[in-house]
């Protein structure tokens, strides 16, 4: 398996991501359960609204696939998705 580090750039439309901000977290919980998601959550420092996802999976497809059904994409209100491979070199993910 490979570490993704995925982003998102949440849209602006702050009452409908707290709308379906339960939804999205329980979507994103299960996927931690199944191993897929490593650990996720916002930034907390930024201008916009942004999260980082940590992800194992066999290929960039697989990443998409996964989050393919998450409530804020369904909803539009992830208004970009980065997704990069990362090299863990220095340190380790509790693997």
């Amino acid at each position: 398996m490979t570490t993704f580090a995925v982003t998102y750039h949440y849209a602006d439309d702050p009452a409908r991501l707290d709308e379906h901000r339960p939804s999205h977290r329980e979507f994103l919980g299960g996927l931690q359960e199944r191993g897929t998601i490593i650990a996720s959550g916002p930034y907390s420092d930024t201008e916009g609204a942004l999260a980082l996802l940590l992800v194992e999976a066999a290929d960039v497809a697989a990443v998409e696939s996964a989050l393919e059904d998450d409530p804020f994409r369904r909803e539009g209100l992830i208004a970009e998705r980065e997704i990069h491979t990362w090299n863990v070199v220095i340190g380790s993910l509790g693997a």
